[in-house]
């Protein structure tokens, strides 16, 4: 696909999106560009700021199935794969698949299930693929999953096991609109809806081919310059050598800031990344893979973002890198 049609779908997708959603549009970029990378995305906020809406409407836009997942204490791993059912009729089993069979599995509230629960997913998030009794199904391209969880501290929370929080690509936060007229804008759309969900009706801005091969492209044809690599190798480096952390990040978050960085890149029009498209990224891609200290979490209060704060600030940003 060529970078010009890939800039127009990508900002149809954009439009889509914020004619419902009301916030940020560096918000939606991100969650774009996670989702061109074939990531996960992990949405952390209080609850009633959008999250569940945003994860419907962009799934619509994108023009890819979904389906939506309600994480609750007592659901089971069957009820997210699926399970063999006898039927009577024909004297043998069959397998009824799950909801976990689409494009776009919306897993919502997924810290309200316990650990078993949320490790049904994490074959599926990882392999793009499902095993069940001994037998590997595969799920279609494009395939990921967007999360969303309330804060731990919440009442009736299980928190996320490690292995599982360093799968999702990005880690992002809705939060609160910054205005009263944005906070206005958000009644005067509810106003127009003609339901209280609006996704029925809500065209996408490209077909499930479009997408895919939109996906393609920022596998294939965006440059990474040596320069920009040895830059993100210093900085998730930089995580495991900090003195408030106590494990750093995985070499998957390298990976991820690497994919997050070429979509972007793409989305701005260019066929080469910079030192800006990881910067952008940082924080997002490497916080949730970071586990601080105890002494430092509990008694100065540090958090994760403001250690990549810190080294971002430190790390020299490379300056004579190669554009294609």
């Amino acid at each position: 696909m060529e970078l010009n049609e890939f800039n127009q779908n990508a900002n149809r997708i954009l439009e889509t999106t914020g004619s419902i959603f009301v916030g940020e549009e560096l918000l939606l970029r991100k969650l774009l560009a996670a989702a061109l990378a074939n990531g996960h995305v992990l949405f952390e906020d209080n609850p009633g700021l959008g999250k569940t809406l945003l994860a419907k409407v962009f799934a619509k836009a994108t023009g890819c199935g979904w389906k939506r997942v309600q994480f609750t204490p007592d659901i089971m791993p069957v009820d997210i794969l699926g399970n063999r059912i006898w039927r009577p009729q024909t004297s043998d089993f069959i397998f009824e698949r799950g909801p976990i069979f689409t494009n776009i599995l919306l897993a919502d509230e997924i810290n309200r299930s316990p650990p078993k629960t949320q490790s049904a997913l994490l074959e599926a998030m990882e392999e793009r693929q499902v095993t069940i009794e001994g037998t590997t199904y595969k799920l279609t391209d494009p395939y990921f999953v967007m999360a969303t969880q309330n804060p731990i501290e919440q009442e009736g929370t299980f928190p996320l096991p490690e292995a599982q929080m360093d799968r999702f690509l990005l880690k992002l936060a809705t939060g609160y609109v910054k205005s009263v007229d944005l906070e206005s804008e958000i009644l005067r759309r509810r106003i127009k809806w003609r339901s209280d969900d609006p996704v029925s009706s809500l065209p996408s801005a490209v077909t499930q081919e479009q997408f895919t091969e939109m996906q393609r492209t920022v596998e294939n044809g965006i440059y990474v310059d040596e320069t920009i690599l040895t830059y993100i190798s210093t900085v998730v480096r930089a995580t495991r050598d900090h003195v408030a952390v106590e494990v750093g990040s995985s070499p998957r978050g390298a990976l991820a800031l690497l994919k997050v960085s070429r979509a972007h890149a793409a989305m701005m029009g260019r066929d080469f990344v910079t030192p800006d498209d990881v910067k952008l990224f940082a924080v997002d891609a490497l916080s949730h893979r970071i586990i601080l200290k105890m002494e430092y979490e509990i008694e100065s209060n540090v958090r994760p973002e403001g250690v990549l704060a810190e080294i971002m600030s430190k790390v020299e940003v490379p300056k004579d890198f190669v554009r294609k």
